[in-house]
């Protein structure tokens, strides 16, 4: 169930910035509640979950969809044509499948490894140039911003967004490009994320009770 506030709480977040709401324990009831609130812009971290919502709800016409979870490869055939942003891109054998299956370009976040942790997906950011490199090269994927998450529980995080908004300048000078958006902060952590040029937040257990 949404928080009381709700519609207080949204107006606390800039206008500019977009609340990405992580649906993942939602149910179809919930997930209208929180339409009619003014949240039109759905993460999902879980095929099963988002194609059983995506079908729920196909028929409201301005939701967006933003499948935010880790994408396995043998699941994305599933949801790459109904997805509207894709916040997880991080192997070029993703990139394949994308570009082979998508029927139209797919607004693409690179999924960055900013701490190294182990068992954490993302593309080390030493190795993002080349990564880049080879994705301006995909027809089918549109590139429009990165996407990290910060260390769970650290003290530095606004350091951490910092850095990715660092590796984001770098990208755009090294290949002349303009990358829009950067898809940082969570439940925890947004407000640091947004003093460091969070454009999408992804929002999950702060919207609920």
């Amino acid at each position: 169930m949404l928080r009381n506030d709700i519609k207080e709480f949204i107006k606390t977040i800039p206008q500019d910035i977009t609340i990405v709401a992580a649906t993942k324990y939602l149910s179809k009831e919930e997930m209208d509640e929180l339409y009619e609130n003014g949240l039109k812009d759905y993460g999902e971290n879980r095929v099963d979950s988002f194609l059983e919502k995506y079908e729920y709800l196909i028929n409201n016409k301005n939701i967006k969809w933003h499948f935010i979870g880790h994408l396995q490869r043998n699941k994305a055939k599933q949801v790459i044509n109904k997805i509207d942003y894709l916040h997880s891109l991080d192997s070029l054998e993703l990139a394949k499948i994308i570009e082979k299956e998508r029927t139209t370009p797919l607004k693409t976040f690179v999924e960055v490894s900013i701490n190294l942790e182990e068992n954490k997906n993302g593309v080390p950011y030493y190795e993002l140039s080349s990564f880049i490199k080879e994705l301006l090269q995909y027809k089918n994927i549109e590139l429009v911003g990165l996407m990290m998450m910060a260390v769970k529980g650290s003290l530095n995080t606004q350091e951490q967004f910092h850095k990715l908004k660092e590796l984001k300048a770098e990208i755009e000078k090294e290949f002349k490009i303009t990358i829009p958006y950067l898809s940082m902060g969570m439940s925890d952590d947004y407000l640091e994320a947004i003093k460091e040029g969070a454009t999408h937040i992804r929002l999950g257990r702060i919207l609920y009770k």
